[in-house]
């Protein structure tokens, strides 16, 4: 993550904020046009925001059981030890499995939390087998099969 410079927002940055989270894809005369500001004014802050570090960068929101993994889940893990070799090691290694969507550090029981998609649940049994069993850092998985993801909306509470 970015770390973004002490500079409060005004009215006009989180409205357009908001606006970029609806819509990244508008274009500046729309979301000048909307803002009640010159397109400047929003180009300005664009790039404002992006260099303190509250804008991370644009995204798809791409469908991934429209590519066929239609099976997602989340797994727990708890490593053997904190030894910060193995600790590194695993973190460079498992953001780059097939199929990791998202990689979170915990603090709490769990070490780290990884959202897979996969095909099949056999594909997260193979997942399992091939990345984690296999890890010599790896101490003891949980996984927990997603039936349904809904965004919240606690960032909109943000802005």
């Amino acid at each position: 993550m970015a770390e973004h410079k002490n500079r409060s927002l005004d009215g006009t940055d989180r409205a357009l904020l908001k606006l970029l989270r609806a819509d990244a894809r508008a274009s500046g005369s729309a979301l000048a046009a909307t803002l009640g500001v010159a397109e400047s004014t929003v180009s300005l802050r664009m790039r404002r925001l992006q260099s303190d570090g509250y804008i991370l960068g644009y995204h798809a929101d791409i469908d991934v059981a429209a590519l066929g993994s239609t099976v997602q889940a989340l797994i727990a893990i708890r490593l053997v030890k904190h030894v910060r070799d193995d600790v590194e090691a695993f973190r460079r290694a498992a953001p780059h499995w097939p199929g990791v969507l998202n990689f979170f550090h915990m603090g709490g029981a769990d070490d780290y939390l990884l959202h897979i998609a996969a095909r099949s649940a056999s594909d997260v049994r193979d997942f399992m087998l091939t990345h984690l069993a296999a890890h010599p850092a790896v101490m003891h998985t949980q996984t927990n099969l997603v039936f349904e993801h809904v965004a919240g909306t606690g960032l909109d509470d943000l802005l």
